[in-house]
């Protein structure tokens, strides 16, 4: 089987049976001491006060004006918080987040992404290789919800959530045991996935990433990220801004999929007629048709908006990952 056809069979089996993909390129931040929890809260976008041990959620880091600087997923242990971060953004964001560290703050901040291994399970068929290895499966928990767990002789800690919009789960252990815990999910039935079908199924997905959707010149309430964005939380760096957005509604741009008939590049801008609406940000080409994220302005439309980019036509889609309206905190 050739390079493509196993990335095809790779994103068939996220979505309709189960996949695995090596993600410990990301970067896994480790933040201790009796702070860390107020340090989250007050660094980025979502309520880290409420969470628990063994809970945990996606959040924003943002800049003043709330311009999107990286997606991450925190999970919240008994003494420490784990982060994982883009791998674009891991030595950025230490930088960042160490320079808010200030005289009398109890924040420790140290990075493990050497020293651990990140897996994912994507699909509907996770829960079942998680049986075969004699792992109950968290079929009713909450997103990020994790615990530890014995998987082959190793310490794993497993999360509830893909990475995606899509079933699945996330395992974080120590680097000396990534061998045999990828056997093992690959011997209970997931395939492998290469870091080229992650970012297709990424962009069909919607997943904004940095460099291109996320960067200084988008904020977080354009790229459609409400899902890691508390309005209830108090202050945090970004927070006048994105509560004023939501407020006054005043969202100039919003990320979208586009369904292209050419192949374009990254770049180019979007066009309804002789008006630039917006700009293409990332683009794949899978075997159903080509297909690329962008932004477009507001006012020019929505789902089923029809527009060009470059040579090609194409339509705006919605993609699973993105949520365009502001959900109701409890």
């Amino acid at each position: 089987m050739g390079v493509l056809e196993k990335d095809t069979a790779a994103i068939q089996a996220a979505q309709h049976g189960v996949a695995v993909c090596d993600r410990s390129d990301w970067g896994r931040l480790k933040i201790t001491d009796a702070d860390r929890l107020n340090f989250l809260h007050n660094q980025s976008t979502n309520d880290f006060k409420n969470l628990k041990p063994g809970a945990g959620c996606d959040t924003l880091f943002v800049t003043s004006t709330a311009r999107t600087l990286d997606l991450a997923t925190a999970y919240v242990l008994e003494d420490a918080v784990i982060v994982v971060v883009s791998p674009n953004r891991r030595e950025y964001l230490l930088k960042w987040l160490d320079r808010y560290i200030f005289f009398g703050d109890k924040v420790n901040l140290t990075d493990i992404t050497a020293q651990t291994a990140l897996f994912n399970l994507i699909g509907p068929d996770s829960h079942t290789v998680l049986e075969k290895l004699a792992i109950e499966p968290m079929r009713d928990q909450p997103y990020a919800s994790h615990q530890v767990v014995n998987l082959v002789g190793q310490t794993v800690r497993i999360a509830v959530g893909s990475g995606l919009a899509l079933e699945g789960y996330t395992l974080i252990l120590d680097v000396a045991g990534a061998a045999a815990v990828w056997e093992s999910l690959i011997q209970s039935g997931a395939v492998p996935m290469s870091d080229r079908a992650w970012e297709q199924l990424r962009i069909q997905q919607g997943r904004p990433a940095p460099d291109r959707e996320l960067t200084e010149a988008y904020n977080a309430v354009e790229a459609c990220l409400w899902q890691a964005i508390s309005l209830n939380k108090g202050c945090y760096i970004g927070q006048e801004t994105i509560a004023r957005l939501d407020t006054y509604k005043g969202v100039k741009q919003q990320l979208w999929g586009i369904r292209l008939s050419a192949i374009v590049e990254p770049g180019t801008p979007i066009t309804v007629g002789d008006e630039k609406v917006g700009v293409l940000t990332s683009l794949i080409e899978p075997e159903q048709g080509t297909f690329g994220l962008g932004y477009v302005r507001t006012k020019a439309g929505g789902k089923g908006l029809k527009i060009r980019v470059g040579n090609s036509e194409g339509e705006l889609v919605e993609v699973p990952f993105l949520q365009r309206e502001r959900q109701q905190e409890i």
